[in-house]
């Protein structure tokens, strides 16, 4: 299974509050750090939701 590697790119200042939680439930505090995640349809969804925030990679397990 292949993992997805989140970027936080920008500032949750004037985003909603939901969006906020779905970075923190992703493991995203600050600018620049990055988490690496299983690639389930769970992920998918919270990265969805905060897609204008993030950078998304596909990492591949060999």
């Amino acid at each position: 299974m292949s993992k997805l590697k989140i970027t936080q790119t920008k500032s949750t200042i004037s985003e909603k509050q939901y969006q906020r939680d779905t970075l923190r439930s992703l493991g995203l505090k600050r600018i620049g750090q990055s988490v690496v995640r299983e690639d389930t349809q769970q992920n998918r969804g919270y990265v969805n939701t905060v897609r204008h925030l993030v950078k998304v990679e596909e990492i591949e397990n060999d």
